[in-house]
């Protein structure tokens, strides 16, 4: 097929999302496709516009990739592309709408508290937090993605800044309760109603914890595959990835993370639509588990799709 590989973009995470574009282009063409790789601009769009293909593969992460925009533009001109549709691109994206998606249907987060930094002056902002949070807690923007903006406030003098660097990249704050635990996480794939997650994956960050440079750079984090967690725990987190999956409408596939306290319950943290495919990513782990190899898995997103559509 002609397919169409777009990646980059203009979000925080555009290295990362070069770098799975590349793995993608490669795994394509490996697989005998005719591939087109586009660096995608949301300020010209004209390449996109005029496209030919039978298919687009968004190898896109962050807004204007991850966040149903693309998604949306593909679909009004009649491309069909990989993955999640605008619905649930958007409600994945938007932490605090799927927490409460989550919540009414009995699923465990972390209690958490949405602000929008527009209505509130910095002041107000930071008498809200303290009046339902003590340290430590999370302060990070609702719409980002790879820990970009995040902080984790152990003191109180340090919530000022955090709502400036959660600020600067978006316009609504996610406030919540900080989880102590370990990072886990679960790879989903199949068509709609017939998901399956692959093997649970624990993730041991060499640093304090699991942020950009253990998520991305080499030797930045272990993972064990599959999670040292039992087999009772580890049917119940799959269980609940599938769930968290269905529940926001993803299609194809799409990775969640959690947090396992240290008394053994999940938190499910975010759900993925457009997990990381570099070199060091968590789904192709998962994958490579199941006998797949990095072309093998590419190829079952592209069949999975076709089917859809």
């Amino acid at each position: 097929m002609k397919i169409a590989v777009l990646y980059g973009g203009t979000s925080g995470e555009r290295e990362v999302s070069l770098s799975t574009g590349k793995g993608i282009i490669e795994a394509l063409k490996k697989n005998g496709h005719e591939v087109i790789g586009i660096d995608f601009d949301p300020r010209n769009l004209t390449e996109i516009v005029n496209l030919k293909v039978d298919l687009a593969f968004i190898g896109l992460h962050g807004k204007y990739g991850e966040d149903g925009k693309i998604q949306g533009l593909l679909e009004m001109l009649n491309i069909p592309y990989v993955g999640s549709g605008v619905l649930a691109s958007a409600l994945a994206m938007d932490k605090s709408k799927a927490k409460q998606i989550f919540e009414k249907n009995g699923l465990p987060v972390a209690k958490g508290l949405t602000i929008e930094v527009g209505d509130y002056s910095q002041e107000e902002i930071v008498e809200m937090v303290k009046k339902s949070f003590t340290p430590p807690y999370v302060v990070k923007p609702n719409q980002e993605g790879s820990t970009l903006g995040l902080t984790i406030v152990k003191k109180e003098e340090q919530l000022p800044d955090a709502i400036k660097l959660a600020a600067e990249s978006d316009d609504v704050l996610l406030i919540e309760d900080f989880i102590s635990g370990k990072e886990y996480t679960v790879a989903i794939v199949g068509q709609r109603g017939k998901e399956i997650a692959l093997p649970v994956i624990e993730i041991i960050p060499k640093s304090e914890y699991y942020d950009f440079d253990s998520k991305y750079k080499p030797g930045g984090s272990e993972h064990i595959i599959p999670a040292r967690i039992g087999e009772s725990l580890t049917k119940e987190v799959k269980n609940l990835a599938v769930e968290a999956h269905q529940l926001l409408g993803c299609d194809v596939y799409s990775r969640v993370d959690f947090i396992i306290t240290e008394d053994n319950h999940p938190i499910i943290l975010e759900v993925n639509t457009l997990p990381g495919m570099t070199p060091t990513s968590l789904f192709p782990d998962a994958a490579k588990v199941m006998g797949w190899t990095y072309e093998q898995m590419i190829e079952e997103f592209v069949s999975l799709s076709i089917k859809r559509n």
